[in-house]
């Protein structure tokens, strides 16, 4: 195949891609609401939900930068393949042995599956991507993810009111089920970033580099951040006497806003550098924290929720940008990997932090410490934008 045909088929490639993804993170995203409420249905407390929602992340935190190295031996096609069927097969389990143990199970095969298929499609997108349009490709995938986070919760809510959460679970394994048969039917052609180079080195060499370690703590605080809010937004909503409805139209408007300034991110991305935009979504962000413990009503919650939606979720793509940039060739998995471990450090561990802390000193005092953090973050950012 010659370049320009390569290139001809990088559009194609990429929207097969981001279809893949969304039906993979559909059943993901939609398996979190759908265990939730069966556990509840089937009288388990909130300590035993948040057991099992923790499950999801326990193994990808220990196994991500494996994953990652696996990924640069053997290529995309295979782990997207078998990761999307493992992914079916532990959505599916609750429909077919009911019960608490059998949900348990599911949350470590779920979150242990879409970890791989995580990281497999992101050095997938890598793979079609030149330094021109590395930003943009990530933008659009990250809009795939955007659609999926929506399609994911109302679809299960939907199915779970209609025909019962067993019935659920067996539609979102056929979301599942999907990337698997079309990667199988279709075979289609996924290079591997950095083609004829030969992966391996030393874990250190990567968090060592200074380029790197900045990308990796820069995506820890942004990971705090969106944790923060779907954590803490619901227990401050009810300390200020909102409904359960209410503070579930100020979670949609922090997602709406995280699809609508990804509908815009390719241009964006085309005309601002990386560390620029990532210092701008860090403020954006920041002010947004340091705004909610000083509004009750209900629009003005809102309205802080859209804007924070704007910051957090405008800086992915060039993270993912970032890292692709500054990884060592062949290594890229490896690099995805060691973010992945990041992110559910952090989902596994900052809502007890996060808990704990309000507990002792209420909630005002949590919002306005991340506010902190993202100022840090985002001055690390811009003397990086300076630097460069």
């Amino acid at each position: 195949m010659t370049a320009d045909s390569a290139a001809g088929g990088r559009p194609v490639r990429l929207a097969f891609l981001v279809v893949l993804t969304v039906f993979a993170h559909t059943a993901f995203n939609g398996s979190r609401v759908t265990v939730s409420l069966y556990a509840l249905s089937l009288q388990s407390s909130p300590l035993v939900v948040g057991a099992l929602i923790s499950l999801y992340s326990v193994l990808p935190m220990v196994l991500s930068v494996s994953a990652g190295r696996m990924i640069d031996r053997v290529g995309t096609k295979t782990p997207l393949l078998w990761s999307s069927a493992v992914l079916a097969g532990g959505v599916s389990l609750p429909a077919f042995a009911p019960g608490l143990p059998a949900l348990y199970v599911a949350c470590v095969v779920i979150g242990l599956a879409f970890m791989v298929f995580h990281i497999a499609v992101q050095n997938a997108v890598a793979a079609i991507s030149g330094p021109e349009d590395r930003a943009v490709n990530y933008s659009w995938l990250a809009l795939g993810f955007s659609i999926s986070g929506f399609l994911g919760p109302t679809t299960s809510g939907l199915a779970i009111d209609i025909v019962g959460h067993r019935a659920a679970f067996a539609f979102l394994a056929v979301s599942a089920l999907a990337p698997a048969l079309a990667i199988a039917f279709a075979k289609p052609r996924i290079p591997r970033p950095h083609a004829g180079s030969a992966p391996g080195g030393r874990l250190k060499d990567l968090v060592g580099d200074r380029e790197l370690r900045r990308v990796f703590v820069v995506t820890g605080i942004l990971a705090m951040a969106w944790d923060l809010f779907y954590f803490v937004m619901p227990i401050y909503g009810t300390s200020i006497g909102l409904s359960a409805s209410t503070i579930g139209g100020i979670l949609g408007s922090f997602a709406a806003a995280t699809f609508v300034v990804r509908m815009v991110l390719p241009w964006f991305a085309r005309r601002l550098p990386e560390w620029r935009l990532v210092s701008v979504t860090l403020f954006v962000a920041c002010v947004a924290y340091a705004l909610f413990p000083l509004v009750q009503t209900v629009p003005l919650i809102a309205s802080i929720a859209f804007l924070l939606g704007l910051g957090l979720g405008a800086s992915q793509p060039s993270m993912m940008s970032l890292i692709q940039r500054h990884t060592p060739a062949g290594r890229l998995g490896e690099a995805l990997g060691v973010r992945t471990t990041v992110m559910n450090m952090s989902h596994t561990f900052l809502p007890l932090l996060f808990g704990g802390v309000g507990t002792a000193l209420g909630m005002g005092p949590v919002f306005w410490a991340m506010s902190l953090c993202l100022v840090g973050a985002g001055t690390v950012a811009r003397r990086r934008r300076h630097d460069g």
